[in-house]
Formats: structure tokens, sequence, C-alpha cells
């Protein structure tokens, strides 16, 4: 979760204004707070979440320390493939998260035989990181999400309209998911070159390879 700190400041002669943090994640905030109220001039400090949400520094406290146990600072990558020969498709997912005090990856990927383009292989593709994610658990949280089809970020992000009816099926699956487990995506467009690990997971499906990993990234 990103928030902005709102801090009122008084000075030793009483006059008092009000200033407004960058946005910035919760935990870092929470430190810069921590120093903001030694300074023994702050008449009142809240954080304001990505939902106009206001919290108090005791609720947010609490809320990091309920996070640890779950995964959170979420960044997923994915990627999807389409053989017009054989007419299969390859998925790929990569999800990097904290949980615990410690940071993993997640690496998952697909052989699918019912989908008709490249673009709805990308839209699955994101639809499996979606289904990982629910498997983590994760919940009521932001997610950054990462990929290099131009089809499905623009899509989301309501730049570009999607014209196959099919695309929209997909579109809508994915963001009703997210809705139901109150995941916040932030979306990037990377270049190809910025999206190996899932373009490799999903010609790796699509060469018949399957994987299915988790490891502690130290």
């Amino acid at each position: 979760m990103k928030v902005i700190i709102e801090w009122r400041y008084r000075t030793p002669r009483g006059t008092e204004t009000v200033f407004h943090s960058d946005e910035m994640k919760a935990a870092h905030a929470m430190l810069i707070a921590e120093d903001l109220e030694k300074t023994g001039r702050t008449k009142s400090l809240k954080f304001i979440d990505q939902h106009e949400n206001t919290w108090t520094v005791k609720q947010m406290k609490s809320f990091l320390k309920e996070i640890k146990t779950e995964p959170h600072n979420i960044t997923v990558y994915f990627d999807g493939g389409f053989d017009q020969t054989t007419k299969g498709s390859g998925l790929g997912c990569v999800i990097y998260y904290d949980q615990n005090g410690k940071s993993y990856r997640l690496r998952q990927n697909a052989s699918v035989l019912e989908l008709t383009s490249n673009n709805e292989a990308e839209y699955a593709a994101l639809h499996l990181c979606i289904k990982e994610l629910e498997n983590l658990n994760v919940h009521h949280t932001s997610v950054k999400i990462i990929g290099d089809s131009r089809v499905v970020i623009n899509h989301l992000t309501e730049e570009w309209p999607a014209i196959e009816q099919n695309l929209y099926t997909w579109a809508d699956r994915i963001e009703a998911k997210m809705k139901a487990l109150g995941i916040t995506p932030e979306y990037e467009l990377v270049s190809r070159k910025g999206n190996t690990e899932a373009d490799k997971l999903a010609t790796q499906a699509l060469n018949g390879i399957e994987i299915t990993a988790t490891i502690e990234v130290l």
C-alpha cells in the first residue's frame, strides 16, 4: 500500500501550517512519521491511502504489523505466446513478494490449447498470475503488474479499447477477480527485454517444459 503523509506543523510561537508528502510505501511513511513526531512540533499527523482513506499512526502501526505475515510489496510479470502452427499457447508468470521478513520469487507457466491469438495468450497469462496471487492469499493490497503487451496494458488502463469480444471477456474476468480479492493494480508497460523472465517461461511452456517453483531471493 502507498500513502501520503499529512502533517500539521506548529512553530514554538504557535504558527501552524499543513504539509503533504509525496506518495510512498506505507512502511517508509511510518519511518518518516516517527521521525517527524520526535521534533515535538507535530500537532497532528495522518496517512491518506490511494482510496482516500485516512489512517492514524496507531492504525498504520497495527496494519504494518499484520501484513508482515502476509505477502506484500508484490510485483507481477506476465507474458503469453501463441504458436500459429500448433495453435498452442504458452503462459508465463513471475511474482516477487515479501513475507515474514524475507523476499521470494514465484515462477509458474502453463500450456493451453483453446486460445486463438497472441493477444488472448497475453490476457490468459495475466489471469494465471491473478490466480497465483489468490493461491498466495494476497488480498486488499496494491500490486505492480508489468508486461510487454501494449494491448493488455493499454486496455486495462483504459488507454485503448479492446476490439475483439473475447479480449473484453478476459479483461472482465481479470478485473472481477482483482476486485473480489481487493487488489489495486498498478500497471507498467515495458519492452520485451524488460520482461525476459516471464517471456522465457512462456516459451518453455510452448516447448512442453513445465515450471512451478518458489525460491527465497537473497
